[in-house]
């Protein structure tokens, strides 16, 4: 198992949870998504996997519910 932590910018309510959590949920090998909700802030994703998850990959997720990753 492969546990990796992103910050997450612009998600302010349980709505930005489920749609990043549904995301990142559907990436190859994904066991657990869990969000740490900052409202207008940086929220914390964590990702527990299979195997190691590219970052691209989970950017890609993420920009697809409609949020960005911080770099």
């Amino acid at each position: 198992m492969s546990t990796n932590q992103f910050q997450v910018s612009g998600m302010t309510c349980a709505h930005c949870v489920g749609a990043v959590t549904e995301e990142v949920s559907a990436l190859p090998g994904v066991e657990a998504v869990q969000v740490d909700l900052v409202p207008d802030g940086t929220s914390t994703l964590t990702v527990t996997s299979t195997t190691p998850l590219e970052e691209s990959a989970v950017a890609a997720a993420v920009d697809e519910a409609g949020y960005e990753l911080v770099r």
